[in-house]
């Protein structure tokens, strides 16, 4: 009679926990990368998606974060027409794109030749970076993603950046890979 006793069932059972529990951090990490590639391309088309409508509509059209004070882009982000040039959304503009809220752990720094809140980008009907109250002032800069434990995060695949230059063309980049993804520091833990 063939089988497996009772003790050579255990036996595997316990080399299959050992290489699962070894195995569970390497998994954190994958999803972690994971979420951060999926959010940074989000963003990224929404950066794009801006620009486009800017030129088609012939208007500026913003990108900014759904947070009331139109800092925290964790709380997820809104692109729209920009009638009164204030940078965020109000009840007569137009939204063409809303985005719900980053997953937790993930954080996003923002810094633009205008690190004023509130936070935004737009673009003029050239489709170059601009002002949200003047279509001729020139705005450029640097987005970075963050994913996972941020303090000292070195790691390039914690860290995405969309970079938007003074033509208003934006590249997504990854510091470990790429040259010239340079930008903000990772934010301390929360």
């Amino acid at each position: 009679m063939r089988g497996m006793t009772l003790i050579e069932l255990l036996v595997v059972l316990a080399i299959a926990s050992v290489a699962l529990g070894l195995a569970a951090p390497d998994l954190a990490a994958l999803l972690r990368v994971q979420r951060l590639k999926a959010a940074s391309g989000e963003l990224f088309a929404a950066v794009g998606l801006a620009r486009a409508q800017a030129l088609a509509r012939g208007e500026i059209v913003v990108l900014a974060p759904r947070d009331p004070a139109g800092i925290d882009w964790r709380s997820g982000w809104t692109v729209f027409v920009d009638r009164d040039g204030d940078g965020r959304p109000g009840a007569g503009e137009e939204r063409i794109l809303e985005h719900g809220p980053l997953a937790p752990g993930m954080a996003i720094d923002y810094a633009f030749t205008s690190p004023a809140p509130p936070h935004y980008i737009a673009y003029n009907g050239a489709g170059r970076g601009c002002s949200a109250a003047n279509a001729a002032q020139s705005r450029l800069g640097t987005l970075s993603l963050f994913a996972g434990p941020h303090a000292g995060a070195t790691s390039g695949d914690a860290i995405r950046r969309i970079k938007i230059n003074m033509l208003g063309r934006a590249r997504l980049c990854d510091p470990a890979r790429d040259a010239g993804c340079d930008g903000a520091a990772a934010p301390p833990d929360p």
